[in-house]
């Protein structure tokens, strides 16, 4: 058994010059499955495990290490020329400052820490597309058919073609699983690419904003057919990567998201500065009124207390 996975390794990677993309794939996985249980572990506070590197209190991020994976990587097949063995070191190290880039790629997308929040899920999907294409190109998919030294067959550059942008139909309708995996197996992309748009997503906003049926019946179908599949994805993704949190109401994150919201809300409400750019006295800059209004609503977020009406009770909330 040993041995014939042996010689399968060598006839499939070593003698097909697959071994450096190979290591990199093994990089990739590998860093990503050990920093996802480093993190849950310091989650947990496990006590026996060693928690953030803080330096002088500054919390220094797993992509920080990352990078210089992915320089040292980059860099060292240049100054090597890409010579063995170094070309496999360096393959390794390329997989994985992948694996660690990428396992905080919401946290980069956001310029903020989500990584235990619902958005730090994105960095999940970015992982897994990013092993996807590498297992693609390591089990000898090229892009378009286009092998060096051989001549271009159009028909199979046209039928890959046609896949890609199916698969990115697919994506457009917020069908993420459907067009990453229509990517080797071509028919669930077409599958994804026709069905109706998922209510978010961003051919939904382009396409259906005008026709209000069949947003209808995009809403209907997310309600009745995706709820079991977003339950079964929740499930893997807090497998893999753990459950977000669930910031409570009272929460200072919580006070600050409904201050931003507060505020974009009340913008257009301000009056606006003359020509000259200094209020005058019709537009008084301070209007005691309005400004123990102002204290009264941002002492209410602060302390999460239900918001009061003009009457002194709190608003009914539509059944």
């Amino acid at each position: 058994m040993l041995s014939a996975l042996l010689d399968g390794y060598h006839h499939h990677i070593v003698d097909a010059h697959k071994q450096p993309l190979f290591l990199l794939l093994v990089g990739f996985i590998a860093s990503f499955v050990c920093i996802r249980f480093s993190t849950r572990m310091i989650r947990a506070q496990v006590r026996w495990w060693p928690g953030n590197i803080t330096p002088g209190g500054l919390h220094i991020h797993h992509m920080v290490f990352g990078l210089g994976f992915l320089l040292l990587g980059g860099i060292g097949v240049f100054a090597t020329g890409g010579g063995r063995p170094w070309i496999d070191w360096f393959g390794l190290s390329f997989g994985i400052g992948c694996g660690l880039v990428l396992d905080e790629f919401a946290l980069i997308l956001h310029l903020d820490d989500v990584y235990w929040s619902e958005q730090g899920r994105k960095s999940v999907d970015a992982v897994i597309l990013g092993i996807l294409l590498t297992a693609l190109l390591l089990t000898g998919y090229v892009p378009l058919g286009v092998v060096p030294g051989q001549d271009t067959r159009w028909g199979l550059v046209a039928v890959i073609t046609g896949n890609a942008l199916v698969c990115l139909t697919a994506l457009l309708k917020g069908k993420v699983w459907t067009g990453l995996l229509g990517i080797m197996v071509p028919g669930l992309s077409w599958i994804g690419a026709i069905r109706l748009a998922r209510p978010s997503s961003p051919w939904a906003r382009w396409r259906y904003a005008g026709r209000p049926r069949r947003m209808a019946r995009a809403i209907r179908r997310e309600r009745r057919l995706h709820a079991r599949t977003d339950r079964a994805r929740t499930w893997l993704f807090d497998l893999i990567a753990g459950a977000p949190d669930k910031v409570p109401a009272g929460h200072p994150k919580a006070h600050a998201v409904a201050e931003r919201m507060a505020a974009r809300a009340l913008a257009h409400r301000r009056p606006a500065l003359p020509a000259g750019g200094r209020r005058t006295a019709a537009a008084p800059a301070t209007d005691p009124a309005r400004r123990a209004r102002a204290q009264r609503r941002r002492r209410t977020v602060r302390a999460g207390r239900p918001r009061t009406t003009a009457t002194g009770k709190p608003p009914q909330r539509a059944r």
